[in-house]
C-alpha cells in the first residue's frame, strides 16, 4: 500500500513540487491511478469531487512527458471553463520545475491569444469541448501526435449535451494514445463510450464519503429566484452567522454576489476559477482571520477547501447531484461542531429536494421567511444590547454633555431619543426589500420519474428532462406563442422535430451560452420546425443578449421571443 508520494516513482522535479505545496501522502484516487497512468495504460477513474483527481492524472501526464517537443503531447476535457483553467493552473504548478508549456482553451474569451499561444508551441491543452471543435476547424489545434487524453467529469460533460463533441474530438486523435476517463458516476452513455474508445481501461473506484450530516441542521426556504437576494440579507440579520460559505451556479454569479454582498455591508469575498493560486490563498486567509466573513464559491473553486470553522453553508442554487450537495454541506459541523445548512429554493427545485432527501435519508426543515418586522425587531433589540453594555460600561465624559445639554433646557428622554436616531443611522442599516409569495407546486399524481431513474446503477441525469420542464406529445395542444405560467416568457428556437432537437439539447444550449442555471427554465415544446422554450422573466435579457451565440450540435440556432 502506498504511503506517501515518494514511492509512486515520479521524478524528482515533481516530488519537490508536491513536497512545496505540502502534500505527504496521495489520496486514495492518487494512489490508485498514479501508478496506472506511469505504465501507458488506459485507466477509468470513479470518484466524487474533492478526492485529488487532478494530481492523479497531471502528476503521470508531466512525469512522462517528453521536453521540447513540437507538438501536443497530452489533452484534458473538462465541462467547464473554471474546471478548464483550475487544471490548467495545477498543470503549471505541478511542473514548475519541468520544462512545460500549458495552454487553456475556452469559449467566452478572444481567440486571438489562444490561437498565438498554440501556434508558439504547448506540451499540454486543457480545454471545453466547444472551443477545442471550434479551433480544430480553423486548423489550430493539431492532435495528430497527441499520446495522452484525459476526459474529466465525464458524466458533466454528458448532463452538458457535449457527448458528440467529444466523439468528434477523440477520432481526430491516435488510435494507440492512453486514455483516462474520470467520472463521479458511470451512466450507460459514458460506458460506451468507453467500450467505444478506450483500450482494456483499468478501474480505479473510490466509495463515496460517508455522508456525516446528522450534525448538520438542515433547511429550507421556499423563495422566487429574484428574491434570493433580498431573503439572504434577511437571515444575515437575524441569524447568528459568524462565518458563512454561500456555493452558486456560476463564476459570474460568484462575483456579482459577493459584491453585492459587500456593499450591503456584508464582508464577503468571490471564490471562482479566475483566481490564481496565490489570490485563491490571500483570500482564504483573509476568511480564516475573520476579515472576510463570507466566501461565495463555486463547487469547482471550492475543492480541497480544508476550513473548520464554517458555521453556515448556504445553497443559494441548489446543485444538480445529491452527492454534490452532501459534499457541499459537509463544509460546515466539522471538528465537533454543529452547522446549519441552508438552501433556498425556487418552486421549481422542490423535486429536486425530495431526491436530495431521499439520497440523505433526512428531512430537511422548510423554514418561513423573515418578515420586515422580525429584522425590525432584531434590529431593536441589537440596539438595546448594545445600549444595556455601554450602560454597564459607563459614559463620562458624554455625560459631561448630557447634563449641560439638560441645564440649557434640554428633555433627557428627547435627548435620549435623537441620540438613538443618531446611533442607528451611523449604523447605515440598508432598507429592507420586499419579498414576494410563492406557492408550492405539488406534485401531480400521473407524474412519474424518468425510466433511467429506476434502474440500479443508472444515472439519473441521463438525457432525462430537467425536472421543471414539460414536453409536447403528437397530438398536445402547446403552440400558444406566449407562456400560460406566471412571470415566465415564451421565447422560439429555429430548430424542431425534423433537425432531430431534444429536449436536454435545448436547456444545456441556453444554460451553457446564457450562463443561467439549467433548472430555471420551464416548459419546452418541440414541434417540427421550431421550438418553444419558457425562461423566467429576470432572465430573458440575459438570454437574448447571448442571441447570436447559441449553438446545438455544432450549428448555430437562432433564440427569439415567440
Amino acid at each position: 500500500m502506498t504511503t506517501d508520494f515518494s514511492s509512486l516513482n515520479l521524478r524528482p522535479e515533481l516530488q519537490q513540487a508536491v513536497a512545496e505545496r505540502g502534500y505527504i501522502t496521495p489520496s486514495a484516487i492518487q494512489a490508485g491511478i498514479i501508478p496506472i497512468m506511469l505504465t501507458g495504460a488506459d485507466v477509468i477513474g470513479q470518484a466524487q469531487t474533492g478526492t485529488g483527481k487532478t494530481a492523479a492524472f497531471a502528476l503521470p501526464i508531466l512525469n512522462n512527458l517528453i521536453p521540447d517537443q513540437g507538438y501536443i503531447q497530452a489533452l484534458v476535457m473538462a465541462p467547464t471553463r473554471e474546471l478548464a483553467l483550475q487544471v490548467a493552473g495545477a498543470m503549471v504548478e505541478y511542473g514548475q520545475f519541468c520544462k512545460v508549456r500549458v495552454q487553456a482553451v475556452y469559449g467566452g474569451q478572444p481567440y486571438a491569444p489562444q490561437i498565438n499561444q498554440l501556434k508558439r508551441g504547448v506540451d499540454i491543452v486543457v480545454g471545453t469541448p466547444g472551443r477545442l471543435i471550434d479551433l480544430m476547424n480553423r486548423g489550430v489545434l493539431d492532435l495528430s501526435q497527441l499520446r495522452t487524453l484525459v476526459l474529466d467529469e465525464a458524466d458533466e460533460m454528458l448532463s452538458m449535451g457535449f457527448i458528440e463533441d467529444i466523439e468528434t474530438i477523440l477520432k481526430q486523435t491516435p488510435a494507440e494514445r492512453q486514455t483516462a476517463l474520470f467520472s463521479a458516476t458511470l451512466p450507460r452513455e459514458i460506458r460506451r463510450l468507453a467500450e467505444s474508445y478506450m483500450r482494456e481501461p483499468q478501474s480505479v473506484t473510490i466509495e463515496r464519503e460517508q455522508m456525516t450530516v446528522a450534525a448538520i441542521e438542515q433547511r429550507y426556504y421556499l423563495v422566487r429566484e429574484g428574491d434570493k437576494l433580498a431573503l439572504i440579507t434577511r437571515l444575515f440579520e437575524v441569524d447568528e452567522i459568524s462565518s458563512a460559505l454561500i456555493f452558486v451556479r456560476t463564476r459570474a454569479n460568484s462575483s456579482e454576489l459577493s459584491s453585492t454582498l459587500s456593499t450591503r455591508g456584508i464582508p464577503a469575498e468571490a471564490l471562482n476559477g479566475d483566481l490564481s493560486q496565490d489570490a485563491r490563498e490571500r483570500t482564504l486567509n483573509r476568511f480564516r482571520q475573520g476579515l472576510v466573513k463570507v466566501l461565495v464559491a463555486t463547487d469547482v473553486a471550492a475543492r480541497g477547501l480544508d476550513i473548520d470553522d464554517i458555521s453556515h453553508v448556504f445553497n443559494y442554487h441548489l446543485p444538480d447531484d445529491p452527492e454534490v450537495f452532501v459534499h457541499r454541506i459537509g463544509r460546515t459541523g466539522r471538528a465537533g461542531k454543529t452547522g446549519i445548512a441552508i438552501s433556498l429554493l425556487t418552486p421549481y427545485e422542490q423535486r429536486r429536494l425530495r431526491d436530495i432527501e431521499h439520497f440523505t435519508r433526512r428531512k430537511m426543515i422548510q423554514f418561513t421567511i423573515p418578515t420586515i418586522e422580525d429584522v425590525e425587531k432584531h434590529r431593536e433589540a441589537q440596539l438595546l444590547s448594545k445600549l444595556t453594555k455601554g450602560l454597564e460600561h459607563g459614559a463620562k465624559r458624554e455625560m459631561l454633555l448630557v447634563n449641560q445639554m439638560v441645564a440649557e433646557g434640554c428633555d433627557p428622554r428627547e435627548l435620549a431619543a435623537v441620540a438613538i436616531k443618531l446611533m442607528r443611522g451611523e449604523e447605515s442599516q440598508g432598507a429592507l426589500a420586499a419579498i414576494g409569495e410563492v406557492r408550492e407546486i405539488r406534485p401531480e399524481r400521473s407524474e412519474q420519474r424518468p425510466a433511467a431513474a429506476k434502474r440500479g446503477g443508472e444515472s439519473q441525469r441521463e438525457f432525462a428532462p430537467r425536472k421543471n420542464s414539460e414536453f409536447s406529445k403528437p397530438g398536445a395542444k402547446s403552440h400558444d406563442s406566449s407562456s400560460h405560467e406566471a412571470g415566465m416568457v415564451r421565447l422560439t428556437i429555429g430548430k424542431g422535430k425534423i433537425h432531430g432537437i431534444r429536449p436536454n439539447e435545448v436547456v444545456s444550449s441556453i444554460a451553457f451560452y446564457a450562463e443561467i442555471p439549467g433548472n430555471i427554465i420551464g416548459k419546452i415544446h418541440i414541434h417540427d420546425k421550431h421550438t418553444f422554450v419558457d425562461v423566467p422573466e429576470q432572465y430573458v435579457a440575459k438570454v437574448l443578449s447571448k442571441a447570436s451565440s447559441y449553438r446545438i450540435r455544432k450549428q448555430p440556432v437562432t433564440v427569439e421571443r415567440a
